[in-house]
């Protein structure tokens, strides 16, 4: 089990568990759920990490069927700028590897803003805390879990 996974258990969250098997040679950690899980590509959620100009990271959720726009994620947090923290930096803070970094449980408590495309959908699926991984929960449920908030950061490919 993951600290994700454990955490939703400790405290009777309810969720899914889903996992394949990860190929480590795929470029799209998202589309690769989205694809060997058979999920709509709106409903899967990627989890990525920016840092303001003061250097704070921030927790970005966002829909793996789009991208993360910056200037809405600064807008939402009130900040000038944003930036896709370093992979390393990521890593270190959160206690994931890329590619498996989930929005709970991590090592360190951020700022988490949730594409506000969520509100729509009965349940969200976010990565579990390693690559092949996922949970699926109300978005709720997500922000109760992170402190976070819903704001509209994501942007159509």
């Amino acid at each position: 089990m993951t600290p994700a996974i454990n955490l939703l258990k400790k405290l009777g969250i309810a969720h899914t568990v889903l996992s394949y098997h990860h190929d480590a040679t795929t470029d799209s950690y998202g589309g690769e759920a989205v694809q060997q899980l058979g999920l709509d590509p709106t409903q899967v959620f990627k989890t990525l990490l920016a840092s303001t100009e003061k250097h704070e990271l921030l927790v970005a959720i966002v829909p793996v069927s789009g991208t993360l726009d910056l200037k809405a994620l600064a807008e939402a947090a009130g900040c000038r700028k944003c930036e896709m923290a370093q992979l390393e930096q990521a890593q270190r803070a959160t206690g994931y590897l890329v590619g498996g970094i989930s929005p709970l449980a991590q090592k360190k408590k951020h700022r988490t803003f949730l594409d506000a495309s969520a509100q729509a959908l009965p349940a969200v699926h976010v990565s579990a805390g390693r690559r092949g991984l996922e949970v699926a929960l109300a978005p709720a449920d997500l922000l109760q879990l992170t402190a976070g908030s819903y704001a509209a950061i994501g942007r159509a490919r």
